[in-house]
C-alpha cells in the first residue's frame, strides 16, 4: 500500500527557495521512504502544542511540516524549511 504525497502551494514556494541539491535530497526522501511505507509515521516525530496533530520529517538540516490523513491515505505537507526557521 503507498501513500499519496500532496504538498500545498506555500510548501511549493519554500522549497523552490532552496538550492538544487536540498530540493533532491527532500524529494528523493518523500518518494523513497515516505510514499512506499505501510506507516509514514515511522519516518518522523509528532508534534506537540500549537502544531499538535501535525507530523515532523527530519531530512538533514530540513524540516518538514505534514498532516498525515488516514482516510485518504495521503501525507500533506505543509511547511517545509531549515531548522533554525521552521517552527516560528
Amino acid at each position: 500500500m503507498g501513500w499519496t504525497i500532496e504538498i500545498t502551494r506555500t510548501a511549493e514556494k519554500q522549497i523552490k527557495k532552496h538550492d538544487r541539491g536540498a530540493q533532491t535530497f527532500i524529494t528523493r526522501f518523500l518518494r523513497e521512504r515516505v510514499q512506499p511505507s505501510n506507516n509514514p509515521r515511522q519516518w518522523g516525530k509528532p508534534l506537540h502544542g500549537d502544531k499538535g496533530g501535525l507530523w515532523r520529517y527530519r531530512i538533514g538540516d530540513y524540516r518538514l511540516i505534514c498532516d498525515i490523513q488516514d482516510e485518504k491515505i495521503t501525507v500533506l505537507v505543509l511547511r517545509i524549511g531549515h531548522r533554525k526557521d521552521i517552527y516560528r
